[in-house]
């Protein structure tokens, strides 16, 4: 895929795990949502974001299995084919051909897999998500510890780019004093640039996931490569894929 000029994660995954992470190229869409948008949430017009997903399967095994994202702590378990649209930002499998995927503009995707290739697995984690545990539910959700895992970190908003209010960083170090370290102060404010990678990785580390990958983009400040809903408001999706090929 890498005519479109999408991403294929460099993690040392079991051959058989594919993953794919698209970004804004390569679809049909117009106007802020140009061009590659396949999220039909986002008042994009709707032939456009199902041309845009006509595109995206034509890489696939399988229709992806798409969630309807509210920033929760909630896993779904994919059983099947995807005939519904569940209330979720997590989705694992250990079933062949059956992708799962989570949309994102900013907000950190997280892709997951086994490492004997067992299962496989996709949150979705901005802030709110991350203080409500998406992650160490994913991973309690598949089938083995995390110290048998490996994770990758998708593009996101960077940490140069993505400032919060001081309720953000109090939520987190409640739960955790190192947390702090993911917070730097916004001189002559009491604002702070807030670090979701470093954040995620502290999270997964938590429930032994330490073999983690990627996380050195900045979704922000490549307006050409990916969607920003902090940078434009109106906006689209990039999506973030994996599964097991038989």
């Amino acid at each position: 895929m890498n005519d479109k000029q999408w991403i294929v994660p460099d993690w040392p995954a079991p051959p058989h795990v594919r993953a794919l992470i698209t970004t804004r190229a390569g679809g049909v869409s117009v106007g802020p949502y140009a061009s590659l948008n396949p999220a039909d949430h986002v008042n994009d017009d709707p032939q456009a974001v199902r041309r845009n997903r006509e595109i995206i399967r034509t890489a696939l095994p399988n229709d992806p299995h798409w969630l309807q994202q509210v920033h929760s702590a909630l896993v779904h378990r994919v059983s099947g084919d995807a005939l519904s649209v569940p209330e979720a930002d997590a989705a694992v499998s250990a079933l062949a051909n059956q992708v799962c995927v989570v949309l994102t503009a900013d907000c950190l995707p997280v892709l997951f897999c086994a490492d004997d290739g067992s299962e496989i697995g996709a949150a979705h984690a901005g802030w709110r998500g991350l203080a409500a545990g998406i992650l160490e539910r994913t991973v309690e959700r598949m089938s083995l510890p995390g110290a048998r895992m490996l994770a990758y970190l998708g593009p996101a908003i960077g940490p140069r780019a993505f400032e919060v209010g001081p309720e953000v960083r109090a939520e987190f170090v409640a739960s955790d004093a190192q947390a702090a370290a993911a917070f730097q102060p916004v001189p002559g404010s009491d604002k702070y640039l807030a670090d979701l990678y470093l954040l995620a990785r502290q999270r997964l580390a938590r429930v032994g996931v330490t073999r983690v990958y990627g996380g050195d983009f900045c979704t922000y400040s490549d307006a050409q490569r990916f969607f920003s809903y902090r940078r434009d408001g109106a906006t689209g999706r990039m999506a973030s894929m994996i599964w097991l090929e038989s």
